[in-house]
């Protein structure tokens, strides 16, 4: 290679450095740069904090705005984000990623290492310093100590706003330096060797004004360096904050310093330090006083009969497991919020956790019910939550100072450097919790609440843990465990009726339960019929009491609902389906849907509103009882039928904009009075596939719900608009269903156009079911009823749909003729489209019976009409590639085959028809298999067989035996 050729070396990256340990600041190739305005500043120092970890969006907004974000909290963000990456690279590209500030997943971390910045060359240096000391290198240890504490400039993030710097991601990385500055100093001052740490203890004191650990340490170096009435000065000005800001007297550890100040004695070495410490870890907890305090043990009797709930166990183990490994500087207080609907079994799960850990935590238990949802409003305070807790830590009623603060100080003085367990019950909201949380990281937090407490999960790193309703296997396993095996067992079909009529929700499952301990000799089959006559209402599951009656434990969430959104909840009840997305529900509440959405939000914190995937939501079967009770005391049977109108209204335009969108030529109209399509419908074929699959069973739900309330004209409609979605899709038995409906509709309203609609949509879905003789019936009596209506576009769709049965019973002959009946009458109607299909159909029949050069000129002519048409052919666009590739093989022309089924899937998948793009894979594997290329050929089997296995699995088998035999034969 010439000299000249040789490539440039690459330009090399700038050295960039970050600093969190004081004011946040970055430094390019050894240039200082701005770090932008404050929020920006923020969020680098949030980011810097997490030291290489990544941070989601949400994690990101709860720590810079506190849960109250503005609307365009993730549009701020991600501009900070961008703003920071070209600070750090000027010539970085518009939307590039960038070398330190790393997006994914949803969020954004910052990619560091120790030698760029400096809180992880704090930790390293630290780690060192342990290293050394427990390898007896005493000197080398304590220069490694204060090295690592000389990294700091000031508390962590200095600068940014007093909120930010209030979360626990800060004040944890402030409690480090406190950790490493107290074991440098207990290392120093054995071995005399206090002045090296001497300035970063003075330091953390005028930081940490009442923090007496760090006081005692203070002392001690102080009295080691000759200067005792500084020393004693210390002690006398802490005992004053102490008197005055908290009302209490200083602990034993400060008071211990004092004495030895005095004494001019040697603080004990650590290792003697650390077996006091287990010696009085068997003794009941000292209090500030020095006095002996019981350790409280508040925890409720352990459920007796707990089942189920193995991965929510799993979970927290897990949690405390990764929690005790972690190194005691960066280790946390570990929150734990469970959440759930009412009886779902938050507070069982949450006390038999509880028990499985407490000897995890040797210096006690504390349990309080914040009774968020008491019946009689009277929820507690955290005041009054804070006063109990210390009077059972021993601190007397006059020792208690007024106000919420200093008590929530007073209280998290008292946990300091213990290990508790804090079990917060039936939490009302995050603000009756906040003031209740430790500030210790030994200690752990289990919350339960009906309320999801985001904002604890954005501000303090609190776990959430979705409770749902138990499994069926669970559900009857505490059942056995109730009632015995011998009874269960006994009646299997009795016992799946009451898990199924309970909803698998414990709560109600334990007031069944406890009415069969009440009436032993009562068969379970017949309380299983109780349950059925009563469904729909709640009257079954009322309690002895009220905290065991359904009724009134849903009451007590429902009742803490804005109006609006009570009024939403009432509504939702009347959907017919099991699922439903915010425009399903704008259009029973009449609302739009930015209207809708927060009283969503509202519903799903609550937990009377399940969220799901996709945008989905679902209501419990018992919540949707009792939301049908509220409606019918709270709203009039005029404001239930305009919700009824309004949700059909939807869902007619939304199935017409679909349809739009999958079959661009169908003639089929939104009926009379419906208003024009939905505007915010799907808007492409792939959204609309999407739409009808998800709101399938609800659609049938709706057209069944249309009969009911006698209006059987819009019923049979809403079906007909359903016909060529379900052929696309799949799930023929459903559509089968569905047109039994809207025949029985049709006929109730005396409509024979209704009538024909929906016997032709049977015999279509009983075509592709194989049904093909009940099929044959129903197409026959569709085509005589549109002939005495004189419609030719109904008489032509019948006549080709006989075409296609007549080739599946082996009449081919008789499927041309037909097929040529159809073209006819779709000519005279001007259908350019239907004469399309027709022809292709045509063509079809004609290569199957061998006139391959015929049914080429068929195909094309087919084509030749599509492309006329400025809506395009939908899926018949692609059919007819397929037909025309079936055509060229059969021919012989192999590759001209190929290229017409490979054109024939893409347009088929792009018109959303799952079951013909898997018909073309399947031949176009043939012809590939033909030609030689048998592993092509298997690769289009394969995806033939995944897409018809839920459609047509008859199908999918025989496709799957060719698939096996070739692989066998290779």
């Amino acid at each position: 290679m010439d000299e000249d050729d040789t490539p440039a070396a690459p330009p090399r990256p700038p050295e960039v450095r970050f600093a969190v340990l004081g004011t946040v600041r970055v430094w390019r190739d050894g240039t200082e740069l701005h770090a932008g305005p404050p929020q920006q500043q923020a969020l680098l120092a949030v980011l810097l904090a997490g030291a290489g970890r990544a941070m989601s969006l949400p994690q990101l907004i709860g720590l810079l705005w506190g849960g109250a974000e503005p609307a365009s909290a993730t549009n701020v963000i991600r501009r900070y984000a961008g703003s920071l990456r070209r600070m750090i690279q000027p010539d970085l590209p518009r939307m590039a990623s960038g070398q330190w500030l790393v997006g994914g997943g949803g969020g954004y971390r910052i990619d560091v290492d120790e030698d760029s910045l400096d809180l992880l060359g704090f930790r390293a240096l630290y780690a060192r310093a342990r290293e050394a000391r427990d390898e007896g290198l005493i000197d080398a240890a304590v220069r490694l100590y204060v090295d690592a504490l000389a990294l700091w400039r000031g508390p962590v993030a200095a600068g940014i706003s007093a909120e930010v710097r209030g979360h626990p991601l800060f004040t944890q990385l402030d409690n480090e330096r406190l950790t490493v500055a107290v074991e440098a100093a207990d290392l120093a001052l054995r071995h005399g060797e206090a002045g090296p740490v001497l300035a970063s203890l003075q330091t953390l004191a005028d930081q940490h004004r009442l923090e007496e650990h760090l006081h005692s340490k203070l002392m001690l170096a102080l009295s080691a360096s000759g200067r005792q009435a500084e020393a004693l000065d210390v002690f006398h000005r802490l005992r004053d904050r102490l008197r005055t800001e908290l009302g209490v007297e200083p602990s034993a550890v400060l008071s211990e310093a004092q004495q030895q100040v005095l004494a001019k004695t040697p603080p004990p070495a650590p290792s003697q330090a650390r077996d006091e410490a287990e010696r009085r870890s068997d003794q009941p907890v000292r209090r500030r006083h020095g006095s002996l305090l019981p350790r409280p043990a508040q925890l409720p009797a352990a459920p007796a009969d707990f089942v189920g709930r193995e991965a929510e166990v799993d979970s927290l183990l897990r949690q405390l497991t990764a929690g005790e490994r972690t190194p005691p500087a960066s280790s946390t207080m570990i929150i734990n919020a469970i959440g759930g609907m009412a009886g779902v079994g938050k507070t069982t799960l949450a006390i038999h956790l509880a028990h499985r850990v407490a000897d995890r935590y040797r210096d006690g238990q504390l349990y309080v019910d914040l009774r968020g949802f008491d019946l009689n409003g009277s929820a507690m305070t955290p005041a009054e939550a804070i006063r109990g807790f210390l009077e059972n830590l021993g601190v007397s009623p006059q020792q208690i100072p007024d106000g919420l603060d200093a008590q929530a100080a007073l209280y998290r003085s008292f946990l300091a450097d213990r290990r508790m367990l804090v079990l917060l019950d039936n939490a009302r909201d995050a603000e009756q919790v906040r003031p209740l949380l430790p500030g210790s990281a030994g200690c752990l937090v289990l919350i339960t609440s009906r309320n999801q407490l985001s904002s604890l999960v954005a501000a303090h790193g609190a776990h959430p843990l979705a409770l749902d309703v138990m499994s069926t296997e669970s559900a009857r396993e505490s059942l056995v465990r109730r009632l015995g095996a011998d009874r269960v067992d006994a009646e299997p079909e009795a016992t799946q009726t009451i898990i199924s009529l309970c909803g698998r929700l414990p709560l109600a499952l334990s007031v069944i339960t406890a009415r069969a301990l009440m009436n032993p000799r009562l068969p379970l089959g017949a309380m299983a019929e109780q349950l059925l006559e009563a469904k729909g209402s709640l009257d079954a599951f009322e309690g002895a009491d009220r905290s065991t009656d359904i009724r009134a434990v849903f009451g007590w969430s429902y009742r803490t609902l804005s109006d609006d959104t009570a009024r939403l909840f009432r509504l939702l009840s009347l959907h017919p389906g099991a699922t439903f997305d915010v425009h399903s529900a704008a259009a029973l509440g009449g609302l739009t849907v930015r209207r809708t959405r927060p009283s969503l939000a509202e519903l799903v914190r609550a937990h009377l509103v399940a969220e799901e995937a996709g945008g989905r939501h679902r209501l419990h079967d018992l919540l949707r009882a009792y939301g049908r009770e509220a409606t019918d005391s709270y709203d009039t049977a005029d404001d239930r039928d305009a919700a009824h109108d309004r949700l059909f209204r939807h869902y007619v335009q939304t199935a017409h904009t679909a349809l739009r969108l999958l079959d661009p030529a169908h003639l089929v109209t939104v009926p009379a009075g419906i208003g024009p399509p939905a505007a915010a419908g799907p808007s492409s074929v792939e959204a609309a596939v999407r739409w009808f699959q998800q709101e399938r069973l609800t659609l049938t739900a709706v057209v069944r719900q249309a009969v009911q309330d006698d209006r059987p004209h819009d019923a049979w409609r809403l079906a007909r608009l359903l016909d060529s979605m379900y052929e696309r899709v799949g799930h023929w038995h459903d559509w089968a269903d569905l047109q039994l409906t809207a025949l029985g509709a049709a006929q109730q309203a005396g409509e024979p156009l209704g009538v024909a609609h929906a016997h032709a949509g049977l015999g279509r879905a009983h075509s592709l079911l194989r049904r093909y003789e009940s099929a044959e019936e129903h197409l026959c009596r569709a085509l005589v009823l549109f002939e005495a209506l004189g419609d030719r576009v109904g008489q032509a769709h019948c006549l080709r749909q006989l075409g296609w049965l007549m080739t599946r019973t082996e009449r081919d002959v008789l499927a041309i003729e037909h097929t040529r009946r159809a073209l006819d009458l779709y000519r005279a109607a001007g259908h350019l489209s239907a004469q399309a299909d027709s022809l292709n159909a045509l063509a079809w029949y004609q290569a199957s019976l061998g006139a391959c050069e015929d049914a080429v000129t068929s195909a094309v002519r087919s084509l030749l009409l599509y492309r006329r048409m400025a809506a395009g052919g939908g899926s018949g666009h692609g059919n007819t590639w397929d037909t025309l590739a079936f055509a060229h093989h059969h021919l012989g022309n192999l590759r001209r085959a190929v290229r017409c089924y490979e054109r024939a899937v893409r347009l088929l998948r792009a018109g959303g028809d799952r079951y013909n793009e898997a018909g073309s894979l399947s031949r176009l594997g043939d012809t590939l298999a033909l030609a030689g290329a048998a592993e092509d050929a298997r690769a289009r089997w394969r995806q033939a067989v995944e897409i018809l296995t839920p459609i047509d699995p008859d199908w999918a088998a025989e496709i799957q035996e060719k698939l096996s035999a070739t692989v066998s034969a290779s």
